[in-house]
């Protein structure tokens, strides 16, 4: 390979503007506005240039002149998830099972994951794929036992994963996550594997799709509320 010929990355200022840029700067702007820093008028004007900027350089055009702009934020301090669950935060009985004696199951695609799911594997094989799930809980837990079987655990890559358990003669191994984001959903893995194999681990690429649709609302809401002012 030629490093001469590789291209330089981009200045941070020409890169696409994300939602989560558009929004840090709505609420500059609006912070400005009720500090008396900016009139009605150039609230509104700005706040529909957000609305159309391409960059990031093109959106710190609107915010350069003022100080909220120049502070550097500080970070949420990090809250460690826990082991395993609250008691009685997940109720004991399972919202689904899937089973497979002697032949395989498979939970994957876009479905909807309970508070608690049980899988057992008996000389067979079990995936659970959470990679495009829909959480309706913040909390998940999945109790996995494999005898003679397999269990494959696959979550997104942008939640918190959590496992307890044990093998006998067999293999129990959860890949810890912690994900950046305190809403995110957290997954808790428990279960045994007897002359079997349970195993637990991010799928690279994949992220919780209502994470990211739950800040486009926050977004979309936010900056229609500017221009109605």
């Amino acid at each position: 390979m030629d490093l001469q010929k590789q291209t330089a990355p981009p200045p941070a200022g020409d890169l696409r503007a994300s939602d989560a840029d558009r929004d840090r700067v709505a609420d500059i702007l609006r912070e400005a506005l009720a500090e008396g820093r900016l009139t009605a008028d150039e609230h509104a004007e700005r706040v529909e240039g957000v609305l159309n900027a391409k960059t990031v350089g093109e959106l710190e055009v609107f915010i350069r002149d003022l100080p909220a702009a120049h502070q550097r934020p500080a970070g949420p301090a990090y809250t460690p998830v826990p082991p395993r669950p609250e008691p009685g935060a997940i109720p004991a009985q399972p919202d689904a099972n899937v089973v497979a004696v002697f032949s395989s199951a498979m939970r994957r695609g876009r479905w909807r994951a309970g508070r608690r799911l049980h899988a057992y594997a008996v000389f067979g094989s079990v995936e659970i794929d959470l990679s495009e799930a829909i959480f309706e809980y913040q909390q998940v837990v999945i109790k996995a036992v494999s005898v003679f079987g397999d269990v494959q655990i696959r979550v997104p890559e942008n939640i918190s994963l959590r496992g307890t358990g044990g093998g006998v003669l067999g293999n129990f191994e959860v890949s810890p996550l912690d994900s950046v984001d305190s809403d995110a959903p957290v997954v808790y893995v428990d279960g045994w594997a007897v002359l079997g194999n349970v195993e637990a681990r991010p799928r690279r690429g994949k992220v919780v799709a209502d994470i990211l649709e739950r800040v486009q609302d926050k977004v979309d809401r936010k900056l229609r509320k500017h221009l109605d002012r």
